[in-house]
């Protein structure tokens, strides 16, 4: 299995599946000199850790991460920064009576039909708790954006739809995303969205979501055109996060109902810079970056694994009822929310020092 390492310069390759002893990366790229504990990362795991509300997977895992090598007295040295989280709550046995059945809605055929073997204690390498350490390699990218921008730089993630239900944006409270389990910043729609997930779970369904990604404090110039646009680069890394279906950048599938005049963000000078007028390019023209706030979405489909019996077949092509066990998330989406942050965080990192290597100083 090749293609589990992402980025150029700033790069980081993940190993382990869900059920194995450990899960871990090794990320490589990293300038030297830049503070780094278990701290600056583990900040970011507890975001995405499992267990913490009724509205997520009750499997209990500390996340903790470790260290392992690229530091040094509290500074990254250069050097493959490798880090490393234990499982601690496996129950392989729940998937014992469905390792010959495909899962439907999941990886398990095509997993089988390419490699001819596929580990399907909750579904080895294709389970979304390999984004674990998407979260801890984007901890550090967060720290190398923070030097590069001399802590200017900042990302916001949040939901902004949870089945039909959206938030109003004329409620608008960032304060208000860490206050809930929802990461919502919309106080009003809290409670409403808590019911679905709350009904889907009880009915032993899910429900999908949106997740809208900000991030501040670029500078112009990110993005490598023609084939590593930062747009695209940015689409291929949400789409690489389990469970996402499509992306959006600034305006996106909105702007088909929008004029030519009325999707064109206008620009003025003042004081010899440049002002744009409006964002609906999300701060990306050409695959570059405009130095505006970058402002993408993401959309998650509800968690394939649910307790309804559906209709699939067996290795031996036999067809069968599924009834599935074990712990999921009745709404996958809230625990992307970290994801699509680190991913964000991955990404930036990656093309603002591969901007800074084609530069003469």
């Amino acid at each position: 299995m090749s293609n589990n390492k992402f980025g150029k310069i700033f790069n980081f390759t993940t190993w382990g599946e869900s059920h194995g002893l450990s899960i871990g990366c090794v990320v490589d790229g990293v300038p030297s000199n830049i503070s780094l504990n278990e701290k600056d990362i583990q900040n970011w795991l507890e975001k995405r850790r499992p267990g913490k509300s009724k509205f997520t997977t009750q499997r209990k895992e500390s996340d903790k991460v470790r260290i392992l090598s690229g530091t040094f007295e509290g500074l990254t040295t250069g050097a493959p920064i490798s880090l490393i989280i234990d499982n601690e709550d496996q129950r392989s046995k729940d998937y014992e009576e469905i390792k010959d059945i495909f899962r439907p809605g999941h990886a398990d055929y095509t997993y089988q039909m390419k490699y001819g073997i596929r580990d399907y204690r909750g579904g080895g390498r294709a389970s979304a708790r390999e984004t674990a350490m998407r979260v801890a390699a984007g901890g550090i990218a967060r720290k190398i954006l923070d030097s590069l921008s001399k802590n200017k730089f900042k990302i916001t993630g949040y939901l902004t739809q949870i089945g039909d239900s959206k938030i109003d944006y004329k409620n608008w409270d960032e304060n208000q995303i860490e206050e809930n389990n929802l990461f919502c910043p919309d106080k009003s729609i809290v409670s409403v969205w808590e019911e679905k997930i709350d009904n889907a779970r009880k009915n032993g369904s899910s429900i999908g979501a949106i997740i809208e990604i900000k991030a501040k404090g670029i500078p112009v110039g990110l993005g490598e055109p023609i084939y590593s646009k930062l747009d695209s680069d940015l689409a291929k890394a949400m789409m690489s996060i389990n469970a996402v279906k499509g992306v959006e950048i600034g305006n996106g599938f909105e702007s088909v109902l929008l004029s030519g005049e009325d999707n064109i963000d206008e620009i003025r000078s003042k004081n010899n810079e440049i002002n744009f007028m409006s964002n609906k390019s999300g701060g990306i023209l050409g695959g570059i970056s405009t130095g505006q706030e970058i402002v993408l979405r993401f959309c998650v489909k509800p968690t394939s694994s649910i307790l309804k019996s559906r209709k699939t077949v067996d290795k031996n092509y036999q067809e069968i009822d599924i009834n599935i066990k074990g712990r999921h998330d009745p709404c996958v989406g809230i625990r992307a929310v970290p994801v699509g942050e680190a991913m964000m965080a991955a990404t930036l990192a990656d093309h603002w020092l591969r901007m800074l290597a084609t530069k003469i100083a």
